[in-house]
């Protein structure tokens, strides 16, 4: 395997996670069978396992490619910086403190992010149904919501733009009560195919992949690179 330089990004099926080869090696913690429990869909409790899954295997081939390959299980643990409780908060590798790692996971479809960088991801299916101008207020800027009104498909473009600052709340950039203050007015909304765009000292990455019906946004601290599952 050639040596990544970035953060390695996957996105994926969560079936397909459950049932891929990689994912037979590790074993999720008690904390987090537990909190899969938790969960009273069975389709809400695989996605959760499938994303605990592949954030082990995406951490696994980003070591290999470095020389460093695993040699045992990969613990995940979190933490809350504000309460200290650990069923909660940002998602660390304790035995591998030099990496950063981020997962999200929608309603079939997980993503899994990890590097040396600071690094934030997140996946969401499309929900049609028009858009709420309160919710808009809310979490875009002003010059975002005119774009957004403007575009050919106002929900796709306001799709991405929450994609994008889901991912820098992972990131730690900002919360569900300040992304309205983030202006991302000056990135592109539409391409043909990925998107990779800039925002002060932030690499954006952000496609929509038409056969997941999945947008998902990394953002990291250097530029990414997406590997197949």
């Amino acid at each position: 395997m050639a040596r990544v330089t970035g953060p390695l990004v996957m996105v994926a099926a969560s079936e397909d996670v459950l049932a891929h080869p990689e994912a037979a090696r590790y074993r999720l913690t008690e904390l987090e069978h537990r909190r899969s429990e938790r969960f009273r869909r069975e389709e809400d409790r695989r996605n959760f396992v499938a994303a605990h899954l592949l954030v082990r295997i995406v951490a696994a081939r980003l070591l290999d490619s470095a020389g460093g390959a695993a040699t045992g299980p990969l613990a995940l643990a979190q933490r809350c910086p504000d309460c200290g409780l650990t069923d909660h908060g940002k998602p660390y590798l304790p035995d591998h403190p030099g990496l950063e790692v981020s997962l999200s996971h929608t309603r079939g479809v997980v993503a899994a992010a990890v590097g040396t960088g600071r690094v934030g991801v997140d996946v969401e299916l499309p929900q049609r149904g028009g858009l709420d101008l309160a919710v808009l207020q809310r979490v875009l800027s002003g010059p975002e919501i005119a774009l957004i009104q403007a575009h050919p498909d106002p929900e796709e473009a306001f799709l991405r733009q929450w994609v994008r600052k889901e991912a820098l709340i992972k990131i730690g950039r900002t919360t569900l009560d300040t992304m309205g203050e983030i202006d991302l007015s000056a990135l592109p909304l539409s391409a043909p195919g990925p998107l990779r765009s800039r925002h002060l000292d932030l690499h954006f990455l952000d496609w929509t992949d038409p056969a997941l019906d999945a947008t998902t946004v990394v953002v990291a601290t250097e530029p990414p690179v997406v590997e197949a599952l």
